[in-house]
C-alpha cells in the first residue's frame, strides 16, 4: 500500500495534512512536519481498525508515505 501525504499552509499559519487514499484522514499541525507525523498516526489506527474489522487481508502488508 503507498499513501500520497498531501500538505497545505493555512492563511492562519497552521499545516494541513490529507491522505486521498483515506477519507477523512487529515490533521493539522503547527509546522508541516508535525502534520505529517500526525496523519501518518492517524492513517496507521485506520488500517488497524480496518484489519480487526476483516476489511484489510490480514497478511502481512507493507505501507508507505510519501509527501506531496
Amino acid at each position: 500500500m503507498q499513501f500520497t501525504i498531501e500538505v497545505e499552509r493555512e492563511e492562519d499559519g497552521r499545516w494541513i495534512a490529507e491522505i486521498a487514499e483515506i477519507p477523512g484522514a487529515m490533521t493539522y499541525g503547527t509546522s508541516r512536519g508535525e502534520a505529517i507525523a500526525r496523519v501518518e498516526a492517524l492513517a496507521l489506527r485506520v488500517l488497524a481498525e480496518r484489519i480487526e474489522a476483516g476489511e484489510q487481508p490480514a497478511e502481512p502488508i507493507r505501507i508507505t508515505f510519501a509527501a506531496a
